[in-house]
């Protein structure tokens, strides 16, 4: 027993293996050296699920999302266009919501939980996805789950809700998260190592000799893998330095800490960008398997569309677009570049190998909204779509658009697809139909 014991640690250490030094512990990402079972063994395992819950709390313009075909083969919608190299590896789905919660913005919190009637007296939300996995698997990562938002107003919104109902505030600042997960030690040390950063250094330079002893071990797939975790970090380091320079540069007296967040509410595509970096890179490295993003649409000023074109009005009274041309072709352009960085996640984690094959088969990507149609403020219907995760893709499935069938049947399909053993979660009759892993 004892031996199986010291084993089993053995095995557990190599899999939440970090190269440290200088104040940093950084989180090693999936290689294969690193997965075997001790005495030589090999894992027959498959790689732990994970999942990526995105929602955007406006929605989208649902006549430029839904396809008008179900099934295999059906066509392309305008929006789903941009993710057209991908439609091997994402379900779109129609005629989803949760039952009995209605009430226009107020559903904003119970995206992922599909408690009923939130703007009813005495509402209590219920657990979310995130914290109900999180909950039954157990502590398997440096975080349990990792709850991020970009434009949030914190204090009112959140995807990630406790079994009591209690709000999770949103991490809402990339840097702050790149120092809690990669800068480690007492003050001192974290000072010397974000002064390093100002100089344009990187964070790999303090584990630049762990990172020789490691490169001995490996076998040159797992090489490259690591090359690439590295780049990813060198290139995030870099976009926080250079938002950071951005955000100062009308206000050269000012020295600011770098790497830093764009304060500027209004770059909302930006802020995104970055955040959806982060949220990849916590799960190439293995430092959560479990990511939550709200985009906080309804709380974003006038924002940039593009560097030529800012939107008429904030994004709150811009999707209350009452048929107007203009208003409406900037919804579409806003809507495009949410899919367009939703299509750079998914390739980057079907780049990313793991020791399985790619990372996108492991990792779930949900995204969707509480919004089915923001302009009547209309809560069913809901555009919703999943990537990845290992099930089997490629369709439009179609489901009642009068009278929806649960969300939560779809998150109850996620949960099992996890690992997690359970039947029933929030508002779900049974798991999704038409799903197949």
């Amino acid at each position: 027993m004892r031996n199986h014991s010291a084993r089993r640690r053995t095995v557990d250490d190599a899999r939440r293996r970090f190269l440290r030094g200088a104040g940093v512990a950084l989180a090693l990402p999936l290689l294969e050296s690193l997965q075997r079972p001790a005495l030589g063994k090999e894992s027959s395992a498959a790689m732990p699920g994970r999942m990526l819950l995105i929602s955007n709390n406006l929605g989208v313009l649902p006549q430029h999302f839904f396809p008008k075909e179900s099934g295999a083969k059906y066509q392309l919608s305008p929006y789903l266009s941009e993710l057209k190299e991908l439609t091997s590896d994402f379900t779109v789905f129609s005629g989803l919501s949760h039952p009995a919660c209605e009430g226009g913005h107020s559903t904003e919190n119970c995206f992922l939980t599909g408690a009923k009637h939130p703007t009813s007296s005495g509402f209590r939300n219920t657990v979310s996805l995130d914290q109900y996995a999180a909950e039954h698997l157990g502590r398997q990562t440096r975080f349990a789950t990792l709850n991020l938002g970009v434009n949030i107003d914190k204090a009112n919104r959140s995807l990630s809700w406790t079994r009591d109902g209690v709000l999770l505030p949103a991490e809402d600042s990339p840097a702050r998260l790149f120092q809690k997960m990669f800068i480690q030690g007492d003050s001192a040390q974290i000072k010397r190592r974000l002064e390093h950063l100002k100089r344009r250094g990187s964070i790999l330079d303090a584990v630049s000799e762990s990172t020789q002893r490691l490169n001995r071990e490996l076998g040159p797939e797992d090489r490259s893998r690591l090359d690439q975790y590295f780049t990813s970090i060198r290139e995030l380091e870099q976009r926080l330095v250079t938002a950071g320079e951005w955000e100062q540069s009308p206000k050269p007296k000012i020295v600011a800490e770098l790497p830093e967040d764009i304060l500027d509410r209004g770059l909302l595509f930006d802020k995104l960008e970055q955040m959806l970096a982060m949220a990849v890179l916590a799960l190439q490295s293995d430092s959560t398997r479990i990511v939550t993003l709200m985009v906080d649409a309804f709380a974003t000023p006038v924002f940039q569309l593009s560097e030529q074109e800012k939107s008429l009005t904030s994004y709150h009274p811009l999707s209350h677009h009452g048929m107007r041309a203009h208003h409406l072709a900037q919804l579409e352009k806003a809507d495009r570049r949410q899919m367009q960085l939703l299509k750079r996640v998914l390739e980057k984690l079907q780049t990313v190998q793991g020791n399985t094959g790619r990372l996108l088969d492991s990792t779930m990507v949900l995204y969707g909204s509480n919004m089915g149609d923001a302009n009547t403020h209309d809560n069913t219907n809901l555009p919703i779509l999943l990537a990845g995760g290992g099930f089997q893709h490629g369709q439009h499935l179609a489901f009642n658009r009068e009278a929806n069938a649960p969300l939560c049947n779809l998150y109850l399909s996620m949960l099992q697809r996890m690992g997690v053993e359970t039947d029933r979660f929030g508002s779900s009759s049974s798991t999704l139909t038409g799903l197949k892993g």
